[in-house]
């Protein structure tokens, strides 16, 4: 298995936010996380990329076999895990080019490979640019400084793409987004799907899952999944809301 969750209770200050989240994905899949507001969707997002400020309290969870809470941040990434921003930052004075050589050299360093050279990083970065639809000249311009919010989708799923990792983590990116957006974010999560990737879509709306068919759909109530079916539960949200559940 790629990823396994075992009874993983979280909290933040002292507030009890999961209260035993058992999940299971394996190579290939994409599991949509659905719930309302205050479920624990993003703390669930939050505590697997390792962000500070969350405490585990109890459970496990093994990525590729290997302890993912005993790992710092930065070292869950270099693994393979990926998280795309509800709300991406902009950093000042940062090129997306000088921004994802660090990123792709620092993933390499840590599996004891050599940095890229830069003729070859140009090269794979315009790959990677041309398989989102993004335009060229975005490689000399500021991370997110400026973007519009379709832009900065793009821009996460380009990230996405460069660094190939073996699970994204893809946390309400859909939010505040209009069709076009949601369509860049969808059509980037199915080029990038295959046999040996898997992806998480953290949401409470169900537009974005009509572009993405998940495998598998997860309802998260009060820090518990409570339910966990096909895209049936999809249409039953829909029509009913969370609160049948």
């Amino acid at each position: 298995m790629l990823l396994e969750i075992k009874n993983l209770h979280a909290r933040v200050e002292d507030k009890e936010i999961l209260n035993g989240i058992d999940l299971t994905i394996g190579p290939g899949e994409v599991h949509a996380i659905m719930g309302p507001n205050g479920a624990g969707k993003s703390t669930l997002a939050a505590v697997l990329t390792g962000k500070p400020g969350y405490e585990v309290t109890e459970g496990t969870v093994l990525f590729q076999g290997k302890d993912l809470l005993a790992m710092a941040p930065e070292e869950r990434a270099w693994a393979g895990l990926f998280l795309s921003f509800q709300y991406p930052i902009e950093i000042p004075g940062v090129t997306i080019t000088a921004f994802m050589k660090a990123a792709v050299n620092a993933k390499r360093k840590a599996s004891g490979l050599p940095e890229m050279k830069t003729g070859d990083f140009l090269k794979l970065m315009k790959e990677k640019m041309a398989f989102v639809q993004m335009k060229p000249e975005f490689a000399k311009r500021e991370v997110n400084v400026g973007f519009s919010g379709g832009e900065k989708k793009r821009n996460e799923i380009f990230q996405m793409a460069l660094l190939d990792p073996a699970l994204s983590i893809l946390d309400e990116t859909d939010s505040g987004l209009d069709v076009d957006a949601l369509k860049i974010v969808a059509d980037g999560v199915n080029t990038l799907r295959s046999p040996e990737k898997s992806a998480i879509i953290v949401t409470h709306y169900h537009k974005l899952l009509e572009y993405v068919q998940p495998d598998f759909v997860h309802v998260l109530k009060a820090g518990c999944i409570v339910k966990t079916g096909g895209e049936e539960l999809i249409e039953a949200i829909e029509s009913k809301g969370f609160d049948q559940f």
